[in-house]
Parts: C-alpha cells; structure tokens; sequence
C-alpha cells in the first residue's frame, strides 16, 4: 500500500497533484484505494485513517488506438517504406525495475496481435541501428534484437544523409497474422513525424 504523501515525494510532486492523479487511476480502476491507520498511530481517536493505494485486483490490458498523422509523408526520419497501411509502434519503454524480463517483447508481440485483429496488414518498427547500451532517455525506439525476438524482420536499413545528431535506425516489420486489409483512413501508413 502506498499513501500520497509517499507517492508525491516518489516522483517528486506536490501532495495535492499526487493526489489527484491517484484518485484519477482509482476512478478508471488501474488502482484501489481504502483507508488504512498506519500502525504506529493505531489508538482510538486519532483522526480519520489516511487513504492508501494498492494496484487493482483486475487484469487489465491495455491498447492505444490507432492515429493518423498527415505530416507522416514527408517524414525524413522514417519515411514510408512502400504502399502497406502500416501500423507504427514509435516509441517502446519498460521501467527501471522490471527490464529484462521478457515484457518488452511481450508488449510488442501483444501490440502486433492487437493490430492485427483490428484489420492492419502489418506493423512497423524504427529501432537503433546500432546496438550500443543508451541512457535511457535515448533507449525508446527499441533495439534491433527487441524486434526481432518479437517476430519482426529488417526491411531497411539506415537512411542515408540524415541530419547531424539524428539517431541512426532502420525500419522492421511483422506481418500481422489478419487478413492483408489496407486502411481506408490512410492509403500509406499511421506514424508520428520526428
């Protein structure tokens, strides 16, 4: 169980902010919350318990829609690769704590599968080019070795003249295991621009 107070001072937010947004995630039920009096205050009349929070007892999956993104044509970082209504995973990240253990792959493959499902022919990919070890504010697009492990193959490499300071990556897909539909809303693909 975590209280607000101890919320806030884990992300470093005001009591007041941390509080809102934990009640944001009790109301759309990725928390519960009750009350609990810590034990070292356990006696009688010592006011009102403070509200705690604990994850929820329900399994919860979670999936972001599709989006279109009009400037995606004219994108110098990940241009399209060819006509394929592709859908785009752009950006992967696990938190500290919990990498390693499979749930990146997981969330790609379970990504794939869900786009799939939704009528999209294919998903996309922009991972490092390279494979060295990034701090993590840099490590988001994934490595190679991510995508693959998730069933992903390289269809382009690294673009030539790229801006200076621009991440070198390459372009991989995966076949979504639905019928080969295209997308109405988008004749090319879904990606955010860079």
């Amino acid at each position: 169980d975590v209280g607000r107070d101890q919320a806030a001072r884990a992300v470093r937010v005001s009591r007041a902010l941390a509080a809102f947004h934990l009640d944001r995630l009790v109301d759309i039920g990725l928390l519960d919350a009750g009350f609990r009096r810590p034990a070292a205050r356990a006696t009688r009349g010592a006011g009102r318990p403070p509200k705690v929070y604990r994850r929820s007892t329900r399994q919860i999956d979670v999936t972001l829609p599709r989006r279109e993104y009009a400037l995606v044509e004219k994108s110098r970082a990940t241009p399209p690769v060819d006509d394929v209504a592709v859908w785009v995973i752009p950006c992967i990240t696990v938190r500290r704590g919990h990498r390693g253990q499979g749930v990146a792959v997981a969330m790609i493959r379970a990504a794939v599968e869900y786009a799939g499902k939704h009528g999209a022919p294919a998903v996309e990919a922009h991972p490092r080019a390279d494979g060295k070890r990034v701090h993590d504010d840099f490590a988001f697009f994934g490595t190679q070795a991510m995508f693959r492990k998730a069933g992903f193959r390289r269809v382009r490499g690294i673009l030539p003249g790229l801006p200076k300071g621009w991440t070198p990556r390459v372009t991989m897909r995966a076949t979504c295991g639905s019928s080969p539909k295209t997308s109405s809303a988008s004749p090319r693909r879904s990606k955010p621009a860079r």
